[in-house]
């Protein structure tokens, strides 16, 4: 990185940021964009879901990077069975001390994956909720923190595949990034075939970050300049959003505040300390595509998101 970003951290720490991103980008071959996007998410104070079919190295990338990152880590598989109790935990009655003990959920950990998110019915999935957006959960009338850093890696199959509830709007607006992985190329996909077994490499996988390196990251991204004209591109980005035909709803403010954020991020992680009209168009749609409203159901807000980024000029 340039000695712009070196003034900001500790050399330590930079060196550790690289070793992660490539431990990363060497179990999930071939993304090395979108594990760029995902070390966005988790440097803003962000989350992450990863929408794709199965089998395409959604929880791949999800497993590798809590492998890499060596915080505690928790994994929920989201089924139709499974209840909010299951996720943010219970009280429980104890006869010896006459009272509740409350008993956490695989929520109070650094790194949760909520693998395939959609299959869970949606009182299940609004559990998260609160503990996306405040980093705490509240239950039988008690608030009980998160622990810092919290960390959401969520993954989902399109909700055209059998047995999934769509996420509702207030959710997908608690994920600062959305990604979708794709096929591999031919290269790739034959360096998988022959190649060792993911889940084998993922356990061997040092961790190269701790709590504490996390929480210098996320304060040098806040330091990180964004411009005024910066500033008024995403305001035109915005209110482009609410003017284009086939949107029946754009992009909020904190939508607007998300993509500063991760623009912030992402220069970071380029070694700049300055935010960059090119960080802006390199985020905007996994950061605008899931917030969007179509008027049809069947435009796709990929294409959509992209339509309002070449609708804007830079000045």
């Amino acid at each position: 990185m340039s000695p712009a970003s070196t003034e900001m951290l500790p050399e330590v720490t930079l060196q550790a940021l690289q070793r992660a991103q490539a431990q990363v980008n060497a179990l999930l071959l071939g993304k090395a964009d979108e594990v760029r996007l995902a070390f966005v998410a988790l440097l803003c104070g962000g989350h992450l879901l990863i929408e794709d079919l199965p089998g395409l190295g959604k929880t791949t990338l999800a497993h590798a990077m809590a492998s890499a990152l060596g915080l505690q880590f928790q994994r929920v598989q989201f089924t139709s069975d499974l209840l909010p109790a299951d996720v943010l935990g219970v009280s429980i009655y104890e006869a010896d001390s006459r009272s509740f003990r409350f008993h956490p959920g695989p929520v109070f950990s650094n790194v949760l994956l909520a693998d395939e998110i959609n299959r869970a019915p949606p009182r299940t999935q609004s559990a998260l909720l609160e503990a996306m957006a405040e980093q705490q959960v509240t239950l039988d009338g008690t608030t009980h923190a998160l622990p810092d850093p919290f960390f959401v890696i969520a993954t989902q199959n399109p909700v055209d595949l059998s047995g999934t509830f769509p996420l509702p709007d207030s959710q997908l607006d608690r994920f600062l990034l959305r990604l979708t992985l794709g096929y591999p190329d031919a290269a790739t996909e034959r360096t998988l075939l022959a190649g060792s077994s993911r889940r084998e490499l993922i356990a061997q996988t040092l961790p190269c970050l701790s709590e504490q390196d996390i929480r210098v990251l996320r304060v040098a991204v806040e330091q990180v300049h964004a411009s005024d004209a910066l500033v008024d591109y995403v305001q035109r980005l915005l209110a482009r959003s609410r003017q284009h035909p086939g949107i029946r709803v754009g992009l909020s403010p904190r939508a607007g505040i998300a993509l500063l954020r991760a623009a912030r991020a992402h220069a970071l992680l380029a070694g700049r300390h300055h935010a960059l009209p090119d960080d802006v168009q390199a985020l905007f749609v996994a950061v605008a595509a899931h917030r969007l409203v179509a008027e049809a159901e069947a435009t796709a807000a990929p294409a959509l998101a992209q339509a309002i980024l070449h609708g804007v000029q830079v000045d």
